[in-house]
């Protein structure tokens, strides 16, 4: 008799913890849930300006965001402490030039060979800031620093008179800057 006295008063307790942990299970399940669909979203807002269907955009590595060094408008990618617009629209090398400055940015201008490293299987070409100068006889970036063939290698064929394009693993091209391209804004946080 004892023994089932004993049985029947640990049975509350047992039942108890056992509700205790469906609850932190439910809570821990609706947790993961939460976080999946935060972070979803937060993909989605930070880059619908992406071609999603090529398969690349996924493999973001360095959000700034994990860092905390910057926030991005809507629409933009944060990389390495900086934001980038990347486009699906097509435009003159001009009118990309235009918005990017409309949107308080530049055209990309590359800072070093791992820069885009987010958009390595992107398979597109875009519009950078960078133009020939008459007058310094150079290829300058929007700022006017001088390109450092190191980071973005140009051939000796490149006509002066065409605007760039690049593509983050398959290098440079020029092209009459009346064509219509992609683009990349840049917002730099320093």
């Amino acid at each position: 008799m004892a023994d089932f006295r004993e049985c029947f008063q640990t049975t509350p307790w047992r039942l108890i913890s056992g509700i205790l942990g469906v609850i932190c299970l439910l809570m821990m399940t609706t947790l993961g849930v939460l976080l999946k669909n935060s972070l979803t979203k937060q993909s989605v807002h930070l880059g619908p300006s992406t071609d999603l269907s090529e398969g690349w955009f996924h493999t973001l590595e360095n959000f700034c965001v994990e860092s905390g060094c910057c926030s991005c408008q809507e629409k933009w990618i944060g990389y390495q402490c900086n934001c980038y617009f990347i486009s699906n629209e097509l435009k003159t090398w001009k009118d990309s030039r235009d918005f990017c400055i409309f949107h308080n940015s530049s055209l990309l201008q590359v800072q070093n060979r791992n820069e885009l490293g987010f958009m390595k299987f992107s398979s597109k070409f875009y519009w950078i800031g960078l133009s020939y100068s008459e007058e310094h006889h150079a290829w300058l970036w929007e700022d006017n620093s001088t390109l450092s063939q190191d980071v973005v290698p140009l051939s000796h064929t490149v006509n002066p008179k065409n605007c760039i394009i690049y593509n983050p693993s398959r290098g440079t091209l020029d092209e009459d800057c009346e064509n219509t391209n992609n683009y990349i804004c840049k917002q730099q946080f320093v």
